[in-house]
């Protein structure tokens, strides 16, 4: 056997000319992905192999000479995934973040992605992720444009205009080129004016910007919702919007922090409830001081499991998109019909657009080949 092993590395510049910011690929590789994890076709970390990942946190106080404290965003997370069918990859998603670092003039996080041969663990690429995971944290909730909207919608509202709003609105247009208005709700308005102009470069088919001052402008009259704001340090000072504040047939998703009315969601005559992976929310709380917010970003997903868990609602009130791409199960049902889609991001994500990403670079002679060993020290 050979034991001289390669691996290649793909820096952000590397990763950009392979096409990761290809939002029409990444939707149709979610697709490819969604429809696997439908089957059981694939494993995450975890006793239930369903965990969004391992996340270390830091203390608020330390006596330990150079303890790094806790600190808005701080955090280094570790997101193992194993993709099968015709990916038959294995990886591990891995970044360290902290809120300070933009003063420093990095992104909050910072990501790297390693692809690993499933059945021996040799690397096979190392590659720059923060563009990629921006990418596919777009695709997915592109995917329910794709499978959950209504007809020729024309109104889509952004509440949290910063990367992956703009990666969101990608993909919305990609699914839904009628929309011709994006409503935008934001903490600052200089993040609101960066979202405007980046659109207006990127996106001259929107006509119409409207900067909302509350939740319940953003809701009214919007045919899309998507909530990819941060988690507020207190669960209860998360965005929240109530059922009656939505338009018959809107599509309302969330990648990060929102609350709704349970009342709402739990009357399924006014709404459908679609998961990425209901299995990844299942037990988020259970023998833990409620509200615990486990290794999952979308609270909504998290309200989901409470509704099931308190019998407000039976298991089958919650549809996974796989199971509605495979046509295990229905989708939308109506144009009137009101859909709350809960997406909280998964490396099994990672893995699959990777995947596609490498395969791209190695046709077009992409990257830096990197030697491990000729021939391992300690076999």
């Amino acid at each position: 056997m050979n034991t001289n092993i390669n691996f290649l590395y793909l820096s952000e510049k590397d990763m950009l000319r392979a096409g990761v910011r290809n939002m029409k690929g990444c939707i149709d590789t979610m697709q490819e992905v969604f429809s696997l994890m439908s089957k059981g076709d694939y494993r995450m970390g975890g006793p239930s192999n369903n965990e969004h990942g391992i996340k270390m946190r830091f203390p608020e106080t330390s006596d330990i000479e150079g303890m790094p404290l806790d600190a808005p965003d701080k955090r280094v997370v570790a997101m193992p995934a194993y993709v099968g069918g015709e990916f038959h990859m294995s990886g591990i998603k891995c970044y360290g973040s902290d809120q300070r670092n933009r003063s420093k003039g990095l992104p909050r996080s910072i990501l790297m992605l390693t692809l690993m041969d499933t059945e021996t663990g040799v690397p096979v690429a190392y590659m720059s992720a923060n563009v990629l995971s921006a990418t596919r944290t777009g695709a997915v909730p592109g995917l329910g444009a794709r499978f959950l909207c209504r007809k020729n919608p024309k109104v889509a509202s952004i509440i949290g205009p910063g990367v992956m709003g703009k990666t969101a609105v990608d993909a919305f247009l990609t699914e839904q080129p009628t929309i011709d208005t994006v409503k935008v709700k934001g903490r600052s308005q200089k993040g609101i004016d960066a979202f405007v102009a980046y659109c207006k470069e990127h996106f001259p088919q929107i006509k119409n910007y409207v900067v909302c001052e509350n939740y319940e402008e953003a809701c009214k009259d919007a045919d899309i919702i998507c909530f990819g704001t941060n988690n507020a340090p207190k669960f209860e000072d998360n965005p929240y919007i109530k059922g009656e504040w939505l338009k018959p047939g809107a599509l309302v998703m969330s990648t990060s922090a929102l609350l709704m009315d349970e009342d709402f969601l739990a009357d399924q005559s006014k709404c459908k409830l679609v998961s990425d992976n209901y299995k990844m929310y299942e037990g988020w709380g259970v023998g833990q001081q409620y509200p615990t917010q486990k290794t999952v970003s979308t609270l909504i997903g998290m309200c989901f499991y409470d509704l099931v868990s308190t019998g407000k609602i039976p298991r089958e009130g919650i549809t996974d998109i796989g199971d509605i791409i495979n046509g295990y199960k229905t989708g939308r049902t109506s144009e009137d019909q009101i859909i709350v889609y809960a997406v909280g991001g998964m490396p099994t994500e990672d893995i699959g657009w990777g995947c596609k990403c490498l395969r791209k670079a190695k046709e077009l002679g992409i990257g830096t080949k990197l030697n491990l060993w000729e021939k391992p020290e300690l076999a």
